[in-house]
């Protein structure tokens, strides 16, 4: 591959991407892949070739949004109240899941919650220690695991898409399920 080959196809990943992002937060994940290609100003077959798969031009779409919520997971574990930063957290994760149209079907997975799937994989990575903590203090039951976490929040983002309001309703099953995982007093 020439040089300027390369210098095309790096221009056509970011355009596509652009477009891309901008779709997925008008219509969803469910963003038409023949419309990106064609706002993008590019072939179908070459939208297929930068991301051979919806899933990975969401995890693409969702990259930064991901790395955000890794950088609040990091700033949260250093506070003293475990549960409290767990929880903000997960309000975070709801939050950004519920207004940025895409995330909770790039956090979703046919099988397994988090191998596989970079956006998941991140995200896991990112709330392990502020899990581990909130075990460990005894603010959270010993069993929860960060996948069962993810899964919930996906869980609750999608169930609320539809809603009036739909950060309102989120927060309020967030709410529900936090009631759930904190052990019994």
């Amino acid at each position: 591959m020439t040089e300027s080959q390369r210098a095309d196809a790096r221009r056509n990943h970011g355009r596509i991407l652009a477009v891309a992002e901008r779709e997925v937060a008008e219509h969803g994940a469910g963003a038409s892949l023949e419309q990106i290609a064609r706002v993008a100003g590019v072939g179908s077959a070459t939208v297929r070739r930068h991301f051979p798969t919806r899933q990975a031009l969401l995890e693409a779409v969702s990259q930064q949004r991901v790395e955000a919520l890794s950088e609040r997971a990091r700033d949260l574990a250093g506070s003293g109240d475990s549960r409290g930063a767990l929880l903000t957290w997960l309000a975070d994760l709801v939050a950004y899941c519920v207004t940025a149209r895409g995330l909770a079907t790039a956090l979703s997975y046919e099988a397994d919650p988090v191998h596989g799937n970079s956006c998941a994989a991140a995200i896991s990575e990112a709330a392990e220690p502020l899990l581990r903590g909130a075990i460990a203090d005894g603010a959270v039951a010993e069993d929860v695991a960060v996948a069962e976490l993810v899964t919930l929040v996906v869980g609750i983002a999608m169930a609320t898409e539809h809603h009036r309001d739909p950060a309102a309703a989120a927060e309020r099953l967030l709410a529900v399920a936090v009631a759930g995982i904190s052990p019994g007093r």
